[in-house]
């Protein structure tokens, strides 16, 4: 299975860009297909960026989802340089059950864990909330198995956290 689920994620990933947008439907979210590697939501227009940490957090919290870690990149690399820098910073979530099912099954879903929300700024200030397509990954686990039904469960609430955070919603 291990190698099978490896083929079937660079099967599903080539050919994709690296700024694929979004299937959660936000206002400005860019069209997502299927087997994009990315997804990226752009924050509501005045939202600030600790006003989406606020919603991701809470949401996270209402759905059992672990935030596991946090890492502010961004002050990290300007404490390093003294040089002001533009946001980024790192949340990390996971359900770890499912996550050690996950690995079980195979062990290259290690390389996922845990999951990544990423809020970053552009060049142009626009503050969006990216993580990986998880779709590719949940497509490797057979169909209609218990294992298949979680994982698609942890997408489904890692999607409503990235929502949660672009539109500013508890």
């Amino acid at each position: 299975m291990q190698r099978r689920t490896a083929m079937r994620l660079a099967a599903g990933w080539a050919g994709a860009g690296l700024t694929a947008g979004s299937a959660l439907a936000a206002p400005g979210a860019m069209p997502l297909s299927s087997n994009a590697p990315v997804i990226r939501l752009p924050l509501a227009k005045g939202l600030s960026a600790s006003d989406c940490v606020q919603s991701m957090q809470l949401r996270a919290n209402l759905l059992n989802m672990k935030q596991v870690g946090d890492l502010p990149l961004s002050e990290q690399v300007h404490a390093m340089t003294g040089k002001p820098q533009r946001l980024i910073r790192v949340f990390l979530f996971c359900d770890p059950l499912t996550a050690v099912q996950m690995v079980d099954g195979s062990i290259d879903f290690a390389a996922y864990l845990p999951c990544r929300i990423t809020l970053v700024e552009d060049e142009a200030g626009k503050l969006w909330l990216v993580m990986m397509n998880l779709q590719p990954l949940i497509d490797s686990v057979p169909p209609g198995s218990p294992l298949r039904r979680k994982a698609e469960k942890v997408g489904k609430t890692l999607s409503s956290i990235m929502r949660a955070g672009a539109l500013g919603l508890l």
